[in-house]
């Protein structure tokens, strides 16, 4: 018999549409009672910081309405949840790129952690799923990744899920003003497995 806790987890598993499970995570789309956890972690300082600084909650329910009107495609990214209790631990999957990034319309990988979960592996677990499932919906034979030249540490994912930096990939982003240190930006892909 599940407790009411595992009763409310089923309930949003049941209600979210697109799922994806992995050993330790459920990636779920996102239902209304995800929004306090996620704009917690959209609006952290320390999350955000080599991403998006400053987001406030305003700029946070903007994002996450951004992904939802991606749906129709199958796409906009997905509530990382831990199996074994319900946690949201992160906001990942793919998505169209922006107008003002050289990928504009090609689809683009992303995620983030919130900080109780970094170094966990969850970030890796979470994108080699979506990949593997991704390649049997999109038609595209490529996915990229962007991230601002001096967050190294995604760039160190990016290489783990097998995705290479893009020597013609390098672009001052349109998103922060000249002289920001993250107006530099790196671009990655990955093409689709033989």
């Amino acid at each position: 018999m599940l407790g009411r806790a595992d009763l409310s987890r089923a309930a949003r598993r049941a209600v979210a549409g697109r799922v994806i499970e992995t050993e330790r995570l459920v990636l779920r789309e996102p239902v209304t009672g995800d929004r306090d956890a996620l704009v917690a972690m959209l609006t952290n300082q320390e999350v955000m910081a080599q991403l998006f600084p400053g987001m406030d909650e305003t700029a946070a329910d903007a994002v996450i309405a951004k992904h939802d009107r991606m749906r129709h495609e199958r796409l906009g990214f997905l509530v990382a949840e831990r199996r074994d209790d319900g946690t949201v631990v992160g906001f990942c999957g793919l998505k169209r790129g922006e107008p003002h990034a050289p990928i504009d319309g090609k689809i683009e990988a992303g995620w983030i952690i919130d900080l109780p979960w970094w170094r966990h592996g969850y970030a890796r677990e979470a994108m080699e799923a979506v990949f593997a499932q991704a390649w049997g919906q999109i038609a595209e034979d490529r996915i990229y990744a962007i991230t601002s030249a001096v967050n190294l540490k995604s760039q160190a994912l990016m290489a783990r899920l097998g995705m290479a930096r893009l020597v013609d990939g390098d672009y001052l982003s349109a998103t922060f003003p000249e002289g920001h240190e993250l107006r530099p930006t790196v671009t990655f892909a990955i093409d689709r497995p033989a």
